[in-house]
């Protein structure tokens, strides 16, 4: 057992040495094992060659493609602006990708499945920083808080003093009690407070933008799931007099006797109902949660014992309802269910609660460049950020100023300017944010901005990923101005080499056709068929089918024909179909002329074979002066290693 214990621990050792060790180098530069195994996994695929062959064929491969790059890169065409625009685009398309913690997302589904297992009936009390005239008063909200959180600690009813203190304008008659949430249902700091709190006690302090939250854990049971009900709603009108309520519950009574008597509820539904989305649809509501409606409209809901039960008429601030349960859908237990876990996946990312997602970045940051502050004080700051917004000029501190640094990016005071215009006020306008509370945004947002600039610094798959493309792009470039657009455009050298090896262009027995190709079948073969009967009006029958079928017309050698066997083609006749099942399309050729010989191909019908062959005699004597440039040595232990 030691042994192998003891061997399993070398060979990771070797492995990990290996994976980090120098294969080769060209010139001054040096690529390492684990790189060339990462391109040589991707871009090889198996074949009948042994795992030696294949490594040592792909290295040569390798090794060129470096020296083309590097020489790309000591030409300068890294700089060239359709390559950094090209490179910028992409960075632009993927960053947003690579953003978040990769481990985020699990962590919160699977945090948000726990969550979902059970629900919480849930107490509230809420002090706001905002006075009933709409002044930021911080100092009343915590003595307001004070006084709270003395009765609390000397065990006054949790309701009473939600109901006596809250600014939640609903605590005046729900004491604060917020029936039962599940997860989902709150905000995501609020919902990680309420369930971290044991049942049958109230949670620490949270302090919101708006203000000072207390929960309390009245009771937690498991989770009822959603249900799937059906619904008549009887709305009040504005400002509804006693008269109109006692018209509308007479109106909710007769129905529901309609129903009593077998009436259908969806077309009474779609008839009577003034909720106009659900009455479209015969009543039908979408799945109902836990939390997510008026507290008395669940109540009811929930009290459905059995599917089909009808409930009485009942009344909320909406008007009047009648509900009937279509069925129960109960919460997943099952942590292994795929469906559900996808689920999940969606409303984390949709929910607030992805915004925890950044926070690793501000640790990283932090760490790595860190934070350098200007020497300024805080209440400097402040006071000269009080002056600037009411269009006085600061002493001492001008817009250029700097506020803090990250690595080399500043940020001056301009910027922190525009942020508190920007941000300054809670939503609704009326109350003004503190400055402390809008500096520690501020940073975050610089610190998730530095980050995004820097991402290569901080991830290497994203790293990675902007090299190969950059490389990638270095590499057509260097390719097409010393290969490919002399193989193209050099005619003389080209003519040169046809002639020198003309007797090696040769046309094995060919015919001048038309091949035929369409994604239909059926269409190729009524056209097939026609040909057959009428091989002289070929052009006239094509043109019929221009829409649905492509021709090609050249000489091809008969291998290159579409169902060719190995009888000789005829003029005028028409070939056996090529058909592919996978796709429904179907190829076949009309042959016009044969040359049963062996001929020399003209220069113009061998010139695509002449490009091809200068071309790889260009790259081949390119290759000898870049080897001669960047003299090549290889690791061979450490490639014997890498084939082991």
């Amino acid at each position: 057992m030691i042994k192998h214990w003891l061997h399993a621990t070398l060979f990771c050792l070797i492995t990990a040495s290996a994976s980090s060790q120098t294969l080769f180098t060209y010139g001054s530069h040096k690529a390492s094992s684990e790189e060339f195994m990462k391109a040589f996994h991707k871009n090889n695929p198996p074949g009948n060659r042994s795992k030696a062959e294949a490594m040592k064929e792909y290295l040569e491969l390798y090794i060129n493609s470096k020296l083309k790059i590097q020489t790309a890169y000591d030409l300068g065409y890294d700089t060239l602006a359709q390559i950094k625009l090209e490179t910028e685009n992409l960075r632009n398309t993927i960053v947003d990708n690579y953003m978040s913690d990769p481990e985020a997302v699990t962590r919160l589904s699977k945090e948000a499945f726990q969550r979902s297992l059970k629900d919480i009936r849930a107490a509230h009390i809420f002090i706001s920083f905002t006075s009933k005239d709409g002044l930021s008063d911080t100092a009343a909200a915590k003595a307001k808080l004070t006084g709270a959180e003395k009765r609390l600690a000397k065990g006054d009813d949790f309701l009473t003093v939600a109901q006596q203190l809250s600014d939640d304008p609903a605590a005046a008659s729900n004491k604060g009690d917020l029936g039962f949430v599940t997860v989902f249902t709150l905000p995501y700091e609020l919902e990680t407070l309420l369930y971290s709190t044991p049942a049958g006690r109230h949670s620490k302090v949270y302090t919101s933008k708006a203000g000072y939250h207390i929960f309390k854990n009245i009771s937690e049971r498991k989770a009822l799931g959603k249900i799937r009900v059906q619904q008549i709603l009887l709305a009040f009108p504005p400002a509804a007099s006693d008269a109109v309520d006692r018209k509308t519950a007479q109106l909710a009574d007769s129905l529901y006797l309609r129903i009593l008597k077998g009436d259908d509820f969806g077309k009474l539904a779609a008839s009577f109902s003034d909720d106009h989305n659900s009455a479209a649809r015969d009543g039908l509501t979408p799945e109902i949660g836990v939390g997510e409606y008026d507290q008395q409209f669940e109540k009811a809901v929930w009290a459905l014992a059995k599917d089909g039960d009808v409930s009485k008429p009942f009344k909320t601030s909406h008007g009047y309802h009648i509900v009937k349960r279509l069925r129960l859908i109960p919460v997943i237990t099952n942590a292994a269910d795929k469906e559900n876990n996808q689920q999940l996946e969606m409303r984390v990312r949709a929910d607030d609660r992805w915004k925890t997602a950044k926070d690793f970045i501000y640790t990283r940051v932090k760490s790595k460049p860190g934070i350098q502050q200007s020497g300024i004080k805080e209440s400097t700051i402040w006071a000269v950020t009080d002056s600037m917004i009411a269009g006085r000029q600061a002493q001492n501190i001008n817009m250029d100023t700097e506020v803090f640094h990250i690595g080399t990016s500043i940020f001056r005071f301009s910027d922190w300017l525009q942020h508190v215009q920007s941000y300054r006020y809670m939503p609704g306008g009326a109350t003004v944010r503190p400055y402390p509370s809008l500096m520690e945004e501020f940073k975050n947002n610089a610190m998730y901005q530095y980050y995004r600039d820097h991402l290569e610094d901080y991830n290497e798959d994203f790293r990675n990923q902007m090299a190969e493309f950059r490389d990638g792009n270095l590499f057509f470039e260097v390719m097409q101005r010393e290969v490919w657009n002399k193989a193209q455009t050099d005619t003389a050298e080209l003519e040169k080499l046809y002639e020198k090896n003309k007797a090696q262009y040769i046309w094995q027995p060919s015919a001048d056709a038309i091949v035929f190709f369409s994604n239909d079948q059926g269409v190729a073969k009524s056209l097939a068929e026609e040909l057959k009967k009428s091989p002289t009006a070929w052009k006239a029958l094509a043109e019929k089918y221009n829409e649905k079928v492509v021709g090609d017309s050249a000489r091809y050698e008969w291998t290159q024909l579409p169902g060719q066997t190995k009888e000789t083609p005829k003029a005028g006749t028409v070939t056996s179909m090529t058909l592919n099942q996978a796709d429904n399309t179907a190829s076949f050729a009309y042959i016009i002329k044969v040359y049963p010989q062996q001929g020399i191909r003209s220069f113009n019908e061998a010139k695509g074979l002449v490009m091809n062959d200068y071309q790889t005699l260009l790259e081949t004597e390119w290759i000898k002066k870049l080897r001669a440039k960047y003299p090549v040595s290889v690791n061979q232990p450490a490639l014997n290693t890498l084939i082991k």
